[in-house]
């Protein structure tokens, strides 16, 4: 209600927007089971995000809707003063996609995401302790390049995005291991990494929650590895 509030008073606040839409975007990923409150709290931060995007570089108006070859030479437009509000769109894209993976022309946009996060890096590579990358990662892990995923191409980001972090965002490890470690049925390196993220402690600046719940989910997979291995 607060950043509701703020936002309906300063509507055309850039600053203000991706101060909704990145917590509404995480809110709905990682908090939210009920499917129809995720979705509509991620088209919230979708929306948000395409807001806030389009006040800082009217070149990125209606980026989500245009084919891929547009929108690829609107984002090669954008500089770095645009990559908070860039990457903040980004995220609520990729939870609202999450939201609605039953819909398969959402999920078809995932290249169009693929493709923004992938400009933010070019923009600023260290940007947010390696969050771009750790969320071109999770793109590019899940799926065997037989069904046009590039796992190779995942690891480079996940290993980026550790180093970028110094290690300190234990979530990137975590995904790490779900993601990539899983796919590739790569055991050690699954065990090594989760291990690495429960005897790290998990207070430092700005990430301490998202710490906790990597330590939790940590946990959860390493009890598991003995079934899915």
């Amino acid at each position: 209600m607060l950043i509701d509030g703020l936002i309906e008073s300063n509507p055309e606040d850039k600053d203000a927007l991706v101060i909704g839409a990145r917590p509404y975007a995480v809110y709905a990923v990682a908090f939210v089971e009920a499917r129809e409150r995720a979705a509509r709290l991620a088209a919230k931060a979708r929306a948000y995000g395409e807001r806030a995007l389009c006040r800082s570089n009217t070149i990125a108006c209606g980026l989500a809707d245009l084919p891929f070859e547009q929108s690829s030479a609107a984002l090669n437009k954008l500089r770095k003063k645009d990559v908070p509000y860039l990457y903040a769109f980004a995220l609520a894209w990729l939870a609202w996609v999450r939201a609605e993976s039953d819909d398969w022309s959402a999920v078809a946009a995932l290249p169009k995401i693929e493709a923004t996060l992938e400009r933010v890096v070019a923009l600023d590579k260290t940007f947010e302790n390696g969050g771009p990358q750790l969320y071109l990662g999770i793109l590019n892990s899940p799926r065997p390049p037989a069904m046009g995923g590039n796992p190779e191409r995942g690891r480079e980001c996940f290993e980026q995005a550790i180093a970028i972090s110094g290690g300190k965002n234990l979530s990137i490890k975590v995904a790490y291991a779900r993601y990539y470690a899983r796919l590739v049925y790569d055991r050690e390196l699954h065990d090594k990494l989760l291990e690495e993220v429960l005897k790290t402690d998990p207070r430092a600046p700005g990430l301490t929650l998202t710490n906790v719940l990597a330590r939790q989910e940590a946990a959860a997979l390493l009890e598991s590895a003995g079934e899915y291995f």
